[in-house]
């Protein structure tokens, strides 16, 4: 069984031809004409939300991902391009997660600076335990934002990377990012004392990008729909039974589907397995934010909205 996913279209070489054709105001917010602002792009909308919330107006962001997007198959655009050539400072997330990002910048003719946001991050493979092979190989869990307490060596990265490209505005950065912080320091004892209470803590996701949250709040990470950090894995009929054996077996309650995958395999292994899957409105937010006008419209919602979703199901 293979999990459906956006397929790449375009060769990046054949991007690169296009990106002189795009107007100077076509791609994002970030690559218009200069305004004064130092201009940042970032890779993924949590990147993208953490670079606002530092930068505040001295920052022109563009975020390249757009909101419910997977950030593991996603195929660059022109405009794409055309901002990441143009970019002063690039922000990724680092650990393999953009795979296709060394080979847009390639494409691109970037010649700023790039920002590693996972750097100092202490990482973990399968399961929520350490170690395996180096960063980028597939072994490490690429989703570091889903524990808060990453969120701020994140944003403490982005804070650097931004005072060294405009030391004019390293003190406004500063006190954003000590405001910020607080603000997921109590974020994350928020999320603590939500969860403390529940009496089921098995958690059945639709790929494995929440071992960083479990890890953090102690949840069992039974397993997952995609068994793997990817969405593009493809899933075996005999990994499908072994998962409807574990759920019934550990006394799962819920499995949750994803805002940006596909439901349809997360509802037929509820179905198999006799328990409710959680889709739609409530579906957790993994690797992408929502729209602004969603429940994970920054980084700080989606987690209060996982959060919210799983003591609501798992209680």
């Amino acid at each position: 069984m293979r999990i459906p996913t956006r397929p790449r279209h375009a060769a990046l070489a054949l991007l690169a031809l296009l990106v002189g054709l795009v107007p100077a105001g076509c791609a994002a917010d970030g690559a218009g004409p200069q305004d004064g602002r130092l201009g940042a792009v970032a890779t993924t909308t949590q990147l993208a939300d953490f670079v606002r919330q530092i930068g505040g107006d001295r920052v022109r962001v563009t975020g390249i991902l757009p909101p419910n997007v997977d950030a593991h198959d996603y195929e660059p655009s022109p405009a794409d391009l055309a901002a990441i050539g143009r970019a002063p400072v690039l922000v990724a997330n680092g650990v393999g997660l953009e795979s296709w990002l060394d080979e847009t910048i390639r494409a691109s003719g970037f010649s700023g600076r790039r920002v590693d946001a996972s750097t100092g991050v202490h990482l973990l493979g399968h399961s929520g335990e350490g170690g395996g092979a180096p960063a980028g190989e597939g072994r490490f869990d690429p989703h570091i934002w889903q524990d808060p307490r990453n969120a701020e060596v994140m944003v403490a990265n982005v804070a650097r990377a931004l005072s060294d490209a405009d030391p004019g505005g390293a003190v406004t950065y500063r006190a954003n990012l000590a405001a910020y912080r607080a603000r997921l320091q109590r974020l994350d004892a928020q999320v603590e004392r939500d969860l403390a209470g529940l009496s089921n803590r098995k958690l059945v996701t639709n790929h494995e990008a929440f071992g960083y949250y479990a890890a953090r709040y102690r949840l069992e990470y039974v397993g997952a729909i995609i068994p793997s950090f990817d969405t593009s894995a493809e899933l075996s009929a005999r990994q499908v039974a072994d998962l409807v054996a574990r759920i019934r077996r550990t006394g799962v309650k819920a499995i949750f589907a994803e805002s940006s995958l596909p439901p349809e395999t997360a509802q037929t292994i509820a179905s198999e397995a006799g328990v409710e899957v959680v889709t739609g409105p409530q579906a957790l937010y993994g690797d992408s934010l929502g729209p602004p006008d969603s429940p994970a419209g920054t980084y700080l919602d989606m987690i209060r909205h996982n959060t919210d979703t799983i003591v609501a199901h798992l209680r």
